[in-house]
């Protein structure tokens, strides 16, 4: 008997993972083999060259489009869906001028969370209203709870008990780091609309991140430093998205980075903002007249540089900073 085969390229936080749980759930259910890649916006490209090999459907969630290698992205799909189905679903901002490649289901609005969005996707076409609740874990996890479909779902379901699942699940992500096989055991566990607190490891994971976390906090009260109107951190020991949150807290500032050094004098970053303050707006701009990789949400967004630019990067962050006070 043959098989359709698809290949789910996701992101590894827990919108992404909710998001490859709901799809898997649909393509299960129609009796489809399903492959799970993990993913980011500056890999992209190289890991769908890499991956789709014998594929029928390629499946792309809460990936957003990078502004250095957005044509080669999207001209890559053009051609690519000349041949597989292709679903692309996202909630990140677009980079301006950007065009909608033909003959692939094309899915994107900031409204929401990818999540949302996924669930919404395939519950039209017949997914378990059921999947609703995992939907919510992916929604609170991306901080985009707010919406009227997330607060009428919620009164379909227990809220405390749903907020309490959706936190196993965040904080038990946040401590598997890199381990994708672990995480896709998460995607499985949550594609047959499993609780998180019925998977021990999960459990176990997101205790020991709590702990982690609150060690983070007080290390980067003490280790955080300012430029301007921004406070960083370099090498925090533990999340850098919630590093970057803390720098921000602690140095009293309008933006927070927490920055990892890698091996190759490659800085990755993660950076928080308050209003009005539209990092994604920033980042892209940076990107195209730097060279640097960036961009994200207006106020969560990621970015990539070498450690000789960062001083560069510092400098023309906070001037775009004064553009928006």
């Amino acid at each position: 008997m043959y098989f359709m085969k698809w290949v789910l390229f996701i992101h590894g936080d827990s919108d992404g993972v909710v998001s490859g749980a709901l799809a898997k759930a649909y393509l299960d259910s129609r009796g489809y083999s399903v492959e799970v890649v993990f993913t980011h916006p500056v890999g992209l490209l190289g890991d769908l060259k890499g991956f789709i090999r014998d594929s029928d459907g390629v499946f792309i969630a809460d990936i957003a489009l990078n502004e250095l290698y957005i044509d080669e992205i999207l001209k890559f799909l053009r051609d690519l869906g000349e041949s597989r189905n292709i679903i692309y679903i996202d909630h990140h901002p677009l980079p301006e001028g950007v065009y909608i490649p033909e003959k692939i289901t094309w899915i994107h609005n900031t409204c929401c969370s990818a999540s949302e969005l996924v669930f919404k996707y395939f519950n039209s076409l017949g997914l378990d209203q059921e999947y609703s609740r995992v939907a919510l874990y992916g929604a609170i996890g991306d901080y985009l709870d707010e919406t009227s479909w997330v607060k009428q779902e919620l009164g379909r379901w227990d809220k405390r008990a749903v907020y309490l699942e959706a936190g196993i699940l965040i904080q038990g992500l946040e401590g598997s780091r890199r381990d994708h096989n672990f995480k896709r055991k998460v995607v499985e566990h949550l594609s047959k609309n499993l609780l998180p607190s019925t998977m021990s490891e999960l459990v176990e994971k997101s205790l020991k991140q709590s702990i982690e976390d609150e060690n983070l906090r007080l290390w980067v009260k003490q280790n955080v430093c300012k430029y301007g109107r921004i406070a960083y951190v370099l090498n925090p020991p533990g999340s850098v998205g919630r590093a970057a949150n803390y720098a921000k807290i602690y140095g009293n500032t309008l933006i927070g980075i927490a920055i990892e050094e890698k091996k190759e004098g490659l800085y990755v970053m993660s950076l928080r903002a308050d209003l009005p303050i539209d990092l994604n707006k920033i980042l892209r701009k940076l990107s195209r007249e730097l060279g640097i990789n960036g961009g994200g949400h207006p106020q969560a967004a990621g970015a990539r540089t070498s450690k000789d630019m960062f001083n560069v990067f510092l400098e023309r962050l906070d001037k775009e900073v004064h553009t928006f006070i």
